[in-house]
């Protein structure tokens, strides 16, 4: 059993204090923390020297692998507009594990992220959840699938529109949407019947989202499209709805609350590109975590880069929100987001021994990341 020892680590907690303590890892795992633990049996210990130990930061909402650093064109694969509903793509068949940006991501302290298809589809296809070292995808699964994504309100329309294809408008997009859902409930009322002849990878793609396996993953910014999403699931009696952006979910973030749906918000370090993002504010966040709904921060890489989301939360905090939020807003929440929140989130005995060391405050713009441990391996050192 291989194992190390991290030795005075000032701990940063999830309700902002600080402890000094030791952390044991074994086999890639978080076994055991203390005041002082003795070093008889283990392969190798590292001194933290008091500097500052988190979880490993998360990132719920990016396209990292999928469309790629300095390729151009023929490395972005994260839209396939041959067609507006696309349920039965899979994001982990584009994912480049050796993009350049999975570094960056490292050197910042990110762990894990969701990555998967973009919005230009009403229906885009399945994310999945990675950690972000390693060269073989399929070694990096955290987990997989982890939402269905659908998108509302300018994208789909400007893709498909301009050609007069549906969806032209937010009709036309909903309609679609339905229509799939429509389209899965008989296929499941056909196959438990045992009459049917073939296997329709759309439909198979749709079951789990219809048996609240995985969540819906619904990209809306504007209050109305919000609605609209939770609409659409609510009549299809999806237990599963995540809101993907929610520039605009403060203004219903009550009705949010009492359907316990959670916000991967952000990204934030955009200009206002599109009508749909006018209200756009750092304020939006804060409110929506005031209001008691599950709120994560995410860069939506590379709209914003993926290195940049400890510089989301630091702006945020400048704006209002105290530490101990905005670090559950990169750690806990998107885990929970994720369905993950048992292996990642937090430094417990039994999680995944990701782990980000800082030279000082984790929010203060100065402090840099010393260490990155990912699965209890070293993964990034930052030369002194």
């Amino acid at each position: 059993m291989e194992s190390l020892l991290l030795k005075n680590c000032l701990v940063f907690q999830i309700n902002g204090e600080t402890e000094k303590k030791d952390i044991l890892i074994q086999s890639g795992k978080i076994s055991c923390i203390s005041d002082t633990l003795f070093s008889d049996c283990c392969d190798e210990i590292m001194d933290m020297k008091e500097h500052y130990v988190l979880p490993g930061f998360i990132d719920c909402h990016t396209h990292l692998g999928i469309i790629e650093e300095g390729t151009g064109k023929i490395g972005v694969d994260n839209n396939e507009t041959s067609d507006a509903v696309t349920p039965h793509l899979r994001g982990i068949d584009a994912v480049n594990p050796l993009d350049i940006a999975f570094q960056d991501a490292v050197k910042s302290g990110i762990t894990s992220v969701m990555t998967g298809p973009g919005s230009n589809n009403a229906v885009g296809g399945l994310s999945l959840a990675i950690k972000t070292a390693g060269n073989i995808l399929d070694k990096m699964i955290l987990k997989n699938p982890v939402g269905l994504k659908v998108a509302l309100g300018e994208n789909p329309i400007s893709t498909y529109g301009i050609d007069s294809k549906c969806p032209v408008t937010r009709m036309g997009t909903a309609s679609l949407i339905r229509e799939l859902f429509m389209k899965t409930e008989d296929y499941m009322g056909l196959k438990e019947l045992g009459k049917l002849k073939y296997r329709d990878i759309r439909l198979e793609s749709v079951i789990p989202v219809l048996k609240g396996l995985i969540p819906l993953r619904a990209h809306a910014h504007r209050a109305d499209d919000i609605i609209t999403a939770i609409r659409i699931a609510e009549e299809f009696k999806i237990s599963k709805l995540v809101i993907e952006h929610g520039t605009e979910a403060d203004l219903v973030k009550e009705y949010l609350k009492e359907r316990e749906i959670p916000v991967a918000f952000g990204p934030m370090l955009t200009p206002r590109i599109k009508m749909e993002l006018k209200s756009r504010n750092y304020r939006t966040a804060i409110n929506l975590v005031e209001a008691g709904v599950r709120v994560a921060l995410i860069t939506d890489h590379p709209y914003n880069s993926i290195d940049q989301l400890r510089t989301i939360a630091a702006l945020t905090i400048a704006e209002g929100l105290n530490q101990a939020d905005a670090l559950s807003l990169l750690t806990s929440h998107p885990a929970e987001i994720l369905g993950c929140s048992d292996k990642v989130g937090e430094i417990t005995p039994g999680y995944d021994a990701d782990v980000v060391v800082f030279s000082g405050e984790p929010f203060n713009i100065n402090s840099k990341v010393l260490h990155t441990f990912i699965n209890g391996k070293l993964e990034y050192s930052r030369k002194q």
